[in-house]
């Protein structure tokens, strides 16, 4: 929030700006004002600060969620999107337009949800979004519970699939949730029935079936992996 008139500087800017019409006194101030430093994507509340989370150690080295930069990010998105065994899903194949309006409308929301970047080794190769379940609208599709954290993934290359990274890189992810989010007491997903290989991994990384919903434009397999059971998976 801007800094209010009783912020100024001195006393006698303080009488000269009641004088001045409040037109006029708005572009007086904007001039002396500093400008409001940017909100880094990541950093905030709902999330618990997820662009603080750091680095976890898995079997494949090294694996951080580094929040989305479009300016350094969107052509290798883009380029992602655009495979054909990812577009069957999600839906997004295109210009760089197409993935830049998919990222907008994360990046300029409250923070509920983050799009990042899976850098496993410092190399980027996946795509995340790690969302507040409870505040999105697949909670009208399931009981929710309070803090219920959502993971969407996809990775990147073709050479990193089909091999169990995805898994391991499941795990990890949901494991930094639950570390990182005392309030969570579960990380939930919610994969397309017709993506068997998605399936299986949220199975191969510690997530349970519980039942199968009826989303909007997709019939979807409700995973879930509960803090309290995490140690058995």
């Amino acid at each position: 929030m801007p800094p209010t008139e009783s912020g100024l500087s001195s006393s006698s800017d303080d009488t000269q700006d009641r004088r001045v019409p409040p037109e006029f006194r708005a572009l007086l101030a904007g001039g002396r004002r500093r400008p409001a430093p940017p909100v880094l994507t990541g950093t905030g509340p709902l999330l618990d600060n997820l662009a603080g989370w750091g680095p976890a150690d898995t079997t494949a080295g090294p694996f951080e969620l580094v929040p989305v930069q479009p300016a350094r990010d969107l052509d290798r998105i883009t380029g992602w999107m655009n495979d054909p065994a990812v577009a069957a899903f999600w839906e997004l194949a295109g210009p760089p337009g197409t993935t830049a309006a998919h990222l907008r409308g994360q990046l300029d929301g409250d923070g509920r949800s983050v799009p990042c970047l899976g850098v496993l080794a410092g190399v980027p190769m996946s795509y995340w979004e790690i969302y507040r379940a409870d505040l999105d609208p697949l909670a009208r599709h399931y009981p929710a519970l309070p803090h219920d954290t959502g993971i969407h993934l996809l990775i990147g290359g073709g050479a990193d699939r089909g091999r169990g990274l995805g898994s391991t890189l499941l795990r990890a992810t949901a494991d930094l949730v639950l570390d990182r989010r005392p309030q969570c007491t579960r990380v939930v997903a919610e994969p397309d029935l017709r993506n068997t290989a998605s399936v299986a991994a949220f199975l191969a990384g510690g997530f349970r079936y519980s039942e199968e919903l009826e989303l909007p434009g997709k019939r979807a397999a409700l995973m879930i992996r509960d803090r309290a059971h995490r140690h058995l998976h």
